[in-house]
Order: structure tokens, then sequence, then C-alpha cells
């Protein structure tokens, strides 16, 4: 269970922003799957503003920070939907990129009118956006993500790629291109082998080459495919490992989706929730698994937020890395979501979410801190998948310093939410470390208890599996 200590005191939360919307058919006020990226001094999170029930909200909102956390400032992206001078009926699904070689900060997104399509928005300084790029030409698309070239060393420079997969082709990933700071983007590519999947999180290594880990189709492993060419090809997929996954309870929208992030020597670490160390697969733990080149993968460590006897649960991380720091000497952040009863139902869940820092690469961890909840379910945004703080939250590194972008809810008051963006006052805690990961074999019986299922955050067209 995360929670504070003597010498490590939960850090105190800065709210972002405050859905305004005021279209009946949103949930107001919600703020829900923020995203983060940072470089320099300047942070930008994104974030949806105002969930539907069906899928998507009514825009896409941002927090830029240009001081290093210290201050904020907040708006909405004009021109996507039509709550705000655009042609879509929804948003959501959105990432943030910084392309180094034209100054411009970049927000992918996915808007739906009569199908979903990848967008994405252009700014010189993070507070002032144009109107949306068309990215995607496919006949539908989902989890879109995007990252930027900026090694300055690299043959690819100023290249920026978009990833997302297609469900009306079974989940067929996509990657496309842009060389001038998001204005125009190549036509979509298919992997070598056109693996099918689902959440895939691209990084870019010093050296030019796209890695982007991903879940596979069944969702029954994570896989990883690579370009060396500046996105013109991508190789066929490789299997990360296998995913092990306990059934999150309280009808919390969830699922296995893997985080990604790259320290500077162009090592990536990849982590996702999994039960193979806990017997009979009871709980989750986060894992945690490496590569140098995105095809070759170590063997996952679990992460020791607490003892595997514990009845908690963890699940919805995100990681991020220093920049400035590598290998052996890499600092690594990981915000995490937990109850602290695995078996818990709808009405007893208590949602926290709570963080854990390595100052060696990930070998020895600090102990948790607490950075909110708990929270009731009910306080959440209701999808047709369950409640909603997203399907991934964000944190990253500006100038050597942490910051999460997470969705916080208070208590409702009567019908109206009170579930919106936060980040922290000061920059997360790099505490000394108190455990080492665990490079134990998986516990026996600890096989998946996760139904086969996939959902789409426009989850109106093509299901692939059953959803529960």
């Amino acid at each position: 269970m995360g929670g504070g200590s003597p010498n490590n005191p939960p850090p105190l939360l800065r709210r972002l922003s405050t859905d305004t919307f005021l279209n009946d058919t949103s949930q107001h006020a919600t703020e829900v799957e923020p995203s983060i990226a940072a470089f320099g001094s300047t942070l930008v999170s994104v974030f949806q503003l105002g969930r539907f029930f069906d899928g998507g909200a009514s825009d896409i909102g941002f927090a830029t920070s240009i001081d290093n956390g210290v201050s904020w400032q907040t708006g909405v992206l004009s021109g996507i939907t039509v709550f705000d001078g655009g042609t879509y009926n929804a948003v959501s699904d959105p990432s943030v990129a910084y392309d180094r070689a034209h100054a411009t900060w970049l927000i992918a997104s996915l808007a739906t009118l009569n199908s979903d399509m990848v967008l994405v928005s252009r700014s010189q300084d993070g507070l002032n956006w144009s109107g949306p790029v068309t990215v995607s030409t496919t006949p539908d698309a989902d989890k879109d993500w995007i990252t930027c070239d900026n090694s300055q060393t690299s043959p690819h420079y100023g290249h920026c790629y978009v990833e997302w997969d297609d469900p009306s082709t079974n989940g067929l990933f996509w990657i496309s291109t842009s060389t001038d700071g998001g204005q125009t983007w190549s036509r979509a590519a298919n992997t070598g082998n056109l693996a099918t999947g689902l959440g895939g999180v691209p990084v870019v290594q010093p050296n030019g080459t796209v890695v982007v880990p991903a879940s596979d189709d069944a969702g029954g492993q994570m896989i990883a495919f690579i370009s060396t060419d500046g996105g013109s090809t991508w190789s066929s997929s490789t299997i990360i490992s296998p995913i092990s996954d306990h059934f999150v309870a309280g009808n919390l929208r969830n699922d296995a989706l893997p985080m990604s992030a790259l320290d500077a020597a162009g090592v990536v670490y990849v982590v996702w929730p999994d039960c193979r160390f806990r017997t009979a697969c009871t709980s989750n733990d986060i894992v945690l698994s490496t590569s140098s080149d995105g095809m070759t993968w170590t063997s996952p460590v679990r992460i020791p937020i607490d003892a595997v006897s514990s009845t908690a649960d963890h699940f919805l991380p995100a990681i991020a890395v220093d920049p400035s720091t590598a290998g052996s000497s890499a600092h690594l952040t990981l915000v995490y979501h937990e109850y602290s009863d695995a078996a818990c139902a709808e009405l007893t869940c208590a949602l926290s979410v709570a963080y854990v820092t390595s100052q060696d690469g990930g070998t020895n961890w600090s102990a948790p801190s607490q950075l909110a909840g708990p929270m009731s379910l009910d306080w959440l945004a209701n999808t047709k998948l369950g409640r909603m703080v997203g399907d991934y939250v964000g944190a990253a590194y500006s100038s050597s310093n942490a910051f999460p972008a997470i969705a916080v809810a208070r208590p409702n008051n009567l019908t109206v939410f009170d579930e919106a963006t936060y980040s922290t006052t000061n920059p997360l805690i790099q505490a000394r470390a108190v455990a080492a990961v665990e490079r134990t074999q998986p516990r026996p019986g600890a096989r998946s208890d996760h139904p086969p299922r996939r959902y789409y955050d426009l989850e109106h067209r093509y299901p692939r599996k059953p959803v529960l």
C-alpha cells in the first residue's frame, strides 16, 4: 500500500485545470486520461475534458508550465469538436511530444465523426495551439501515441511518429511520420508481420531507432517492433514477455497496457501490471523489462512496492526516466494506482495513487509515497466499460525533477462530479532505496485471471472481444 513516511511525506497536489464545458451530453466536471511531456524547463500535460459515457469527451484540455512546474497556464484545443469551433462529435486519447528540431509541441488526439481519426495540434510555445492536422487515413483508429526524435546526432533528427491501431482490422498497427514539425504526415505503414494489438507507446533512441512496445491482439503478450530508417519501414513484432494479469475489481476501466520511457543511453524501460509473482494470481504487481535495441528484452522483474503476501492490487502505471541519466545511474519514477484490497467490490473499492523512485536504473527502489486517495469509485466518470481515471496517466522529468499528471476525484456534489487533472506543487522526492527488484521465478499458479478482452476508447463500432 502506498503511503508517506516521516522522511518522505506525501507531496501537496496542484490542480491544473477545470472542466468548464456545459453541454448536457457529457459528464461534468470530469477530466481523465492525462499525459505529460517535458523539454527544457517546459512541461505540457493534456487530458480529456467532459467525458461521455459512450466514449470520448467534449474536448482536449492542456496545462503548460514554462518554469519547471512552478506555475501553470491552462486552456483547451479549439477547432476539434463541435463544442469549440470544430466538426467532430467527441475527442479522446491525448498524448503530447516536443519536436526539438522544429521547436514545436505536438498533441495527438483521437476524434470521431463517421469514423475515428488521429489528429495533431501544433504549438510553438505550448500555450497557443493551431487547428488540427489529420494524420490517419485508415478506416478507423484507436489508442494513438506520439513521439519525436530529439537527438541531434540521430540520422533522423526531427522525425516525429504517431502510432495507432485500427479496430476495424482487428487492431492492425499503423505508424505515420512527419519531417516538418507535424504539418504533414506520411502515408501510414504497418509492421513487417502485420501485427495487431493495442496501446503502443513509441520512444526514439539516440541512434534514431524507434521502439514501439505494445500489447498484442489477444492480450496475452507484451510485444515490440522497431524502425531503423526513420519510419520508412517497420520490423516484424517480437515478444517482450507473456502477460499474467489479475482482473482489477470494482468495475474500474483498466487493462494491462504498457507504458515506456528512455534513458540517455537509449535503454528502453517498459512497465505493466502483472500477477506472475503472486500465488494464484491474486493481485497485480508492476513489473519492469528493459531493452537496448527494442528486439531483445530482459525477463520482467517485480518492482517491490510491497510484499508479495500483501492484499494490495497495483495497476495503471506510468514510468519516467531523467533524460540526463543512464544505465546504473538512471533516475526513474514510477507512478501507479492501487487498491489496498484486491478483492474489493465496486461499493467498497478505494482507489489511491502513489509513486516509487529508483536512483540506479531500476535495481533498487524507494518506499512508496502516496499522491492521492483513497477515492470512491462513484466519484469517477462513468463509461460503458466502467469507472474511469484513464487508460493511462503520466509522469515526466523537467530539469531532473519529476512531476506526475494524474486524475484525482473528490466527493460528488449530488450529481456533479469533481474529477480533475492534478500534478504536485513540488517535484516528486527522489528518495533513497529500501528494496531491490525481485528476480525470482514466477509463483506457481500465477496464471492470468483476466478474461480475454480488448476495448476501444470510442467503443461503439468494432468490438473484438466481449466487453465485460
